[in-house]
């Protein structure tokens, strides 16, 4: 098959010898999913895209979606069809993979895009649908496909809370790659995150419908679950806080991630939390609040002495890439692997196996594996698997 436009060669047979059979992947790309998550915005839905390209924001997909395929084993062999442009075949292209394009793209790339390429792309008679963006194009995709054929999504959205997704590029490749391979399939849950509460710092999330996946739970990250604080006594919850407040050194700048954990510690130093952003803390002082990858970084010209305080993403563990994307991996280095503590009641950490982390540097990520302290308490700490 040549490169670009055309047709699958052999038609929808796709016949391989006797034992293989090629499948027809698809690729649908958000281009600007992800964009707002280091300049501290909360999505990039309509005039939030203009917002975030005025602060200086950069687009995530693309090294993303790079990512995916320089990981997964199975494109080479399969037949590709892509959505125009940066919607999908430009990636294929600059990965010097053959394949042709299904739609166009009269504009900028919007929703109803993804929903009508999708479409097509069923009705042609794709096998699987690779897509990269965040609950949003999740959505779109349930609208579009529901559960006629089955997807793999790439995690590249700010708002990424769907148990469809999973846990990295990387991760994502070897979902495709056992797919090809003939791995089971299974229903997984598309969440309706409300944008207005979102913006105004909350996450409410509802069930929206189902995607079919490859089924593997080591590669699929799994929904959020609402934190178990409620369920935590005043007592307990004090002396939670108190076995961070107690760490912490004078003049040392503390970036306190995002939370209901960390609004908690937050309400034990006297001070009013961002519950899905990032606020500096010096002092036990509140400096800044909701700040953005590039505030962060301008405070750590001011202060020698820095450290990272984050709670685990209920649910799936993650601790970086997840609902703190300001903590880019710039952030990360300049803050050392080393000043980064994490907070988590017990019942939380009975519920995970492993911590998670997906900072969009592979060699970070790689970096941060391995095992870490987990504060529970005064005195108390719990020995977790970062992976």
């Amino acid at each position: 098959m040549g490169r670009g436009s055309g047709q699958p060669h052999g038609g929808l047979a796709r016949a391989a010898g006797k034992h293989a059979v090629i499948k027809l992947i698809g690729l649908i790309v958000n281009p600007v999913a992800g964009m707002g998550g280091t300049v501290g915005l909360k999505g990039t839905d309509g005039e939030m895209f203009e917002r975030a390209v005025e602060l200086g924001a950069e687009p995530v997909s693309p090294g993303r979606v790079a990512e995916f395929l320089a990981h997964t084993g199975s494109l080479e062999s399969e037949e590709l069809v892509a959505a125009p442009g940066a919607m999908g075949a430009d990636h294929l292209k600059e990965a010097g993979l053959a394949h042709f394009v299904v739609g166009k793209l009269p504009g900028h790339p919007t929703a109803e895009d993804t929903r009508i390429i999708a479409s097509a792309m069923v009705d042609l008679g794709v096998d699987l649908i690779v897509f990269a963006g965040g609950d949003g194009t999740a959505r779109d995709m349930a609208d579009a496909i529901g559960t006629r054929i089955p997807v793999v999504a790439i995690p590249s959205g700010v708002k990424v809370y769907s148990s469809v997704f999973a846990y990295s590029p990387r991760a994502a490749a070897e979902l495709l790659d056992a797919f090809v391979q003939g791995a089971d399939l299974a229903e997984e849950e598309v969440l309706d995150i409300d944008e207005k509460a979102f913006r105004e710092g909350r996450v409410d999330a509802r069930h929206y419908g189902y995607l079919i996946v490859p089924q593997d739970n080591r590669l699929l990250q799994g929904g959020k679950e609402s934190s178990g604080i409620g369920r935590m006594t005043a007592e307990a919850r004090a002396a939670l806080a108190g076995a961070i407040i107690d760490s912490m050194s004078a003049d040392t700048l503390y970036l306190l991630g995002s939370g209901t954990t960390m609004r908690m510690l937050a309400n034990e130093l006297g001070i009013e939390k961002t519950l899905l952003g990032i606020d500096a803390v010096v002092n036990r002082q509140l400096i800044e609040r909701d700040l953005n990858e590039q505030g962060i970084l301008e405070l750590l010209e001011q202060y020698g002495k820095a450290a990272i305080v984050v709670t685990p993403l209920g649910g799936n563990g993650f601790i970086f890439g997840r609902g703190n994307k300001q903590f880019t991996p710039a952030v990360l280095r300049r803050v050392g692997l080393e000043n980064i503590l994490i907070l988590a009641d017990r019942n939380k950490l009975q519920k995970l196996k492993a911590l998670h982390v997906d900072t969009g540097d592979p060699a970070l990520d790689d970096e941060m594996t391995g095992y870490i302290d987990v504060y529970v308490g005064p005195d108390h700490r719990k020995m977790m698997r970062v992976k």
